[in-house]
């Protein structure tokens, strides 16, 4: 009876959580297909019509449309380095003994403490002096160097709990180091790598100061960045519904992206949780 009333109350609790959590989401659908005076006049109602028409205003005379292509681009390019780049240093961390291998960790490990803010200045200097400042190519390069230390130790983890026993079958059938890592380990490291993608997919998605101060072209600006202006613009404009199509518009890939793989990154969190 205990073990009843229990889990009646943690299934009430994550109900009422769930839907807390979902009020808002749909709140701002519903607000997308509506007109601005109904937005205003009746904000809790359901449309009076479907207004389509915001989400066209948003993607062009409002320029999320290149905002959103651009954040795909760079989104998806940065989380494959960030992957493929942090599996091939965590491997040799996690399974091989050399010298400096602590030295190199706590290299990382600083990485970690490293705040943006701090950094904003120094990195500007470093980018312009490179050249690569209000370029695709250099902001890539930047979420990928704040990037690597927290996945790198994210996927240490997982290495870890890969039995030893495989890797050595491996080199015993006439693997090399190249073949084992490739064949062998990344493969098995596949829950760790996507709950990885999906960490850096979110982070990135939204990343909004490196952008903001990286990037000054308007051609190649996020669309973080792009919702910051058209934000602004809303203090003397009032086409309340753009704005919240363009809200749509932001979630709407790291939402589809999570339901995607969300079952690896269920496996991802338990992996290594029961070590036989």
């Amino acid at each position: 009876m205990k073990n009843k009333l229990t889990n009646l109350y943690t299934h009430t609790a994550l109900i009422v959580v769930s839907v807390l959590i979902l009020i808002p989401v749909v709140w701002v659908f519903i607000n997308s297909m509506k007109t601005s005076t109904d937005i205003l006049l009746k904000p809790l109602s359901l449309p009076s019509k479907l207004s389509f028409d915001n989400y066209a205003r948003a993607w062009n005379d409002a320029g999320l449309g290149i905002g959103f292509l651009n954040s795909i681009f760079v989104t998806f390019v940065t989380v494959s380095l960030i992957v493929l780049v942090s599996a091939m240093a965590a491997y040799p961390l996690s399974r091989k003994v050399f010298r400096f291998r602590n030295m190199i960790q706590n290299t990382f490990l600083m990485g970690l403490m490293l705040p943006t803010f701090l950094a904003m200045a120094p990195l500007f200097l470093l980018m312009n002096g490179l050249e690569l400042v209000n370029s695709i190519f250099g902001l890539i390069l930047v979420y990928v160097a704040y990037s690597l230390p927290f996945t790198i130790f994210m996927l240490i983890a997982f290495f870890n709990q890969i039995p030893s026993t495989l890797e050595d079958a491996a080199v015993i059938d006439g693997c090399g180091p190249f073949r084992v890592f490739w064949k062998v380990m990344l493969p098995l490291a596949k829950p760790g790598l996507i709950s990885a993608a999906i960490f850096n997919f979110v982070g990135i998605w939204n990343e909004y100061v490196l952008a903001l101060i990286l990037i000054s072209d308007d051609v190649l600006k996020t669309l973080p960045v792009k919702m910051a202006n058209i934000m602004m613009v809303q203090q003397y404009r009032t086409d309340w519904g753009a704005l919240y199509a363009g809200i749509v518009l932001s979630f709407l890939p790291v939402v589809i992206f999570y339901l995607i793989f969300q079952k690896r990154l269920i496996e991802g969190s338990t992996a290594g949780a029961v070590k036989e």
